[in-house]
């Protein structure tokens, strides 16, 4: 089962030294491009995901709905939802209240 994540999710589980927990709950994680590139704004977030294989950052390719997206939402939760979408993702991790009703209308299974 493919499992996309936001960036809130990974941010937090790394302030509390917990990341690992994705990885004993769900194996591997896609995140977008937008969210890789968030994870640049707190120190050592980017480095400690690079150091992990099983944290894939996956392109989306429908830009049409992006654009449509980021109307309502920022840019990692918009492309989170397209990657979700995309890869027929099983579970998105998301925890904005706009984003998770969002995704929901999508068909989106989401925690």
């Amino acid at each position: 089962m493919v499992i996309v994540s936001d960036t809130s999710i990974i941010t937090n589980l790394i302030q509390i030294g917990e990341l690992s927990l994705l990885k004993k709950i769900f194996g591997k994680v896609q995140i977008p491009t937008k969210v890789y590139h968030e994870l640049q704004k707190l120190p050592n977030q980017l480095r400690l995901i690079d150091s992990v294989d099983w944290i894939a950052v996956v392109s989306i390719e429908d830009l049409s709905l992006f654009n449509e997206l980021i109307q309502y939402l920022d840019p990692g939760e918009a492309e989170a939802i397209v990657l979700a979408l995309e890869t027929k993702a099983g579970l998105l991790l998301i925890d904005e209240r706009k984003g998770r009703r969002i995704a929901k209308e999508y068909g989106i299974l989401i925690t």
